[in-house]
């Protein structure tokens, strides 16, 4: 066989298999990707460019046969090549496949897969130049895709930073992934390998804030019955995401402060310092520089978090991605729920793509994954919320106060239902009450 570059995707949840498969298949020089999951296939098929699928029909919560299915719709140009201990599958396999997809009984010999592969392969060859369908248009980073041009600014930063362990602030409104972005930076980068500690500094009561993050020592406080590492210790090597930050206290950040300078943290109830390996990375959806402005959050420390400054921008600001997010959970939720991977009508997407989605990809995932929920074949008009259909067309780099926009969107509601404010007020899911005083304000 001569050498070969082609990407061969195999999959199996018998690891044994799995190394089987790839120490032939690498003898021959192809790349090889491995997946123990019908999720981990997809998404490695989302990103990246496969020749040859193969894959095991027996897994556990989704089967082969289902892989098989999803790739025949997504990816027709792509030969499948099935891996199977039962023979007769061969008129199922016939009955839901589009293009090739050939088997081997197993056991099988290291010649007999050969010869399958050179069957397989010699078709792919008549496409080997076409990408598949959706990564023609797909920009990935680790769980962020997308293309337009604020999103890639956002790669270039995650680029220059995934491999050194600069303090990174990353500012966002709700929903618009700074959780993915730290893990991307992190899990894309060279310390991947090393832990990732995600804290929502929000979620913590303040009391406790501080002992969970730095640790205590016994008798700290009452409760403290033993002594206790904090996150930072939990992070030692690697990555602590503290997201919304300027929700912690002063005395919290008086102490984060130390951590930075000092690179050391202080249990509570101690006043022995322990030298800590860890790279920042703050979030959140406040506005830090007000917060200076009325000392509720500290100046100096704002400035060491922000070593490098990462914006993610809204949705309303990227509406060109709306498209690959929607075919993400579509990805998602199909697998999710087993057997539905749906397609979306131009006349749906477009009503998501006119929306402003205050709640950012956040939102748009909800949305979505209810419209899989209650479509059966495909996903139209029907299926989107009535409350998406009736929005207002505001340029995204015109700042509008809230009440403003508020005041525009049920006006425009009101118009589209007649002036009937009990419609109006269920699709709003405000109260007719509610309406009148923001009609006021």
């Amino acid at each position: 066989m001569k050498l070969r570059k082609e990407n061969i995707l195999i999959v199996d949840d018998d690891i044994h298999i799995l190394e089987l498969l790839q120490r032939h298949l690498q003898s021959w020089n192809y790349h090889v990707f491995k997946a123990v999951s019908v999720k981990e296939a997809v998404m490695i098929l989302r990103d990246t460019h496969i020749h040859l699928l193969i894959t095991d029909l027996k897994m556990p919560e989704v089967d082969g046969f289902e892989l098989i299915k999803f790739a025949s719709e997504h990816y027709p140009k792509m030969p499948a090549l099935v891996i199977t201990g039962y023979p007769s599958v061969q008129g199922s396999l016939q009955a839901i496949k589009s293009g090739v997809v050939d088997y081997l009984t197993k056991p099988f010999t290291k010649e007999e897969l050969k010869e399958a592969l050179q069957k397989a392969i010699g078709i792919s060859e008549t496409t080997a130049d076409e990408k598949n369908t959706i990564t023609t248009e797909q920009k990935a980073y680790g769980d962020i895709i997308g293309n337009s041009e604020s999103i890639k600014t956002v790669f270039e930063i995650i680029d220059r930073v995934k491999n050194n362990k600069a303090t990174i602030y990353i500012q966002g409104e709700s929903g618009t992934g700074k959780e993915l972005v730290a893990r991307a930076i992190h899990y894309q980068g060279k310390f991947s390998r090393a832990p990732f500690v995600a804290v929502n500094c929000g979620a913590i009561p303040e009391n406790l804030l501080e002992a969970e993050l730095f640790g205590y020592v016994k008798g700290a406080f009452t409760g403290a019955e033993t002594n206790k590492d904090g996150f930072f210790q939990a992070a030692h090597g690697g990555t602590i995401f503290l997201d919304e930050i300027g929700n912690a206290s002063l005395a919290v950040q008086s102490r984060l402060l130390r951590v930075l300078q000092e690179k050391e943290v202080i249990k509570v109830g101690t006043t022995k310092a322990e030298k800590i390996d860890v790279r920042i990375i703050a979030a959140t959806n406040n506005d830090l520089l007000s917060m200076i402005k009325n000392q509720t959050f500290r100046e100096d420390l704002f400035y060491r978090l922000s070593v490098v400054e990462i914006s993610i921008p809204p949705l309303r600001n990227r509406k060109d991605d709306i498209g690959l997010l929607v075919d993400k959970f579509l990805l998602k939720y199909g697998i999710e729920y087993k057997d539905r991977f749906l397609k979306i009508t131009p006349e749906a997407l477009q009503i998501l793509k006119r929306y402003d989605w205050p709640g950012n990809i956040r939102e748009l995932e909800n949305i979505v994954q209810r419209a899989v929920i209650m479509s059966d074949k495909i996903i139209d008009v029907e299926h989107i919320p009535e409350r998406l259909k009736y929005t207002i067309d505001t340029p995204t780099d015109e700042l509008v106060p809230l009440r403003v926009m508020e005041k525009k969107y049920i006006e425009k509601v009101l118009r589209a239902t007649g002036n009937n404010k009990t419609k109006a007020a269920e699709i709003l899911q405000i109260d007719r009450k509610t309406i009148r005083q923001k009609l006021m304000d």
